[in-house]
């Protein structure tokens, strides 16, 4: 079994999310293939510290969804090792959108981060409905609900 360590870091008060349950929620999940360990660190923050975020460290104006930063110094098989910024305010929106829960939205876009830290792509289709399909698995091994379809346009970059 994966020893799997997830520290959360709260910066935002638009939503309550309780970091044990967050936390909980990705630890049970099977690692993606080969893993055997993880240390992770969450960051939920708000639209404009994300916006802050993805210019500086990709060169992108304005917020998005998730961001996830590889910590990684050896073989992704021995372990991941990176943060995931997740942006609450963007989830909220999302979450309208799709008509389910903000925190299974927030809980999605840590699945999707963890699977881009363990090597997945959504750039190219193929590589993308691999992608959601594997989200779609580990999302229901947490014991948290299926993501909702969503279009390339609204979905998770």
């Amino acid at each position: 079994m994966a020893e799997i360590v997830v520290d959360v870091v709260d910066r935002q008060r638009l939503l309550r999310i309780d970091a044990a349950w967050l936390g909980r929620g990705v630890r049970p999940a099977p690692p993606p293939e080969g893993i055997v360990a993880a240390e992770i660190c969450l960051l939920l923050v708000r639209d404009r510290q994300m916006a802050t975020l993805h210019e500086e460290w990709l060169g992108i104006p304005g917020p998005t969804d998730v961001i996830t930063f590889d910590l990684a110094t050896g073989p992704r098989r021995l372990g991941l090792h990176g943060d995931i910024a997740v942006s609450t305010e963007t989830a909220l929106r999302a979450a309208r959108d799709l008509g389910w829960p903000p925190r299974c939205e927030v809980a999605y876009y840590v699945v999707h981060g963890l699977l881009h830290l363990a090597g997945y792509d959504d750039h190219a289709p193929a590589a993308r409905q691999a992608m959601r399909r594997r989200e779609r698995v580990l999302m229901t091994a947490a014991g948290l609900p299926r993501p909702p379809r969503r279009s390339v346009a609204r979905g998770v970059s």
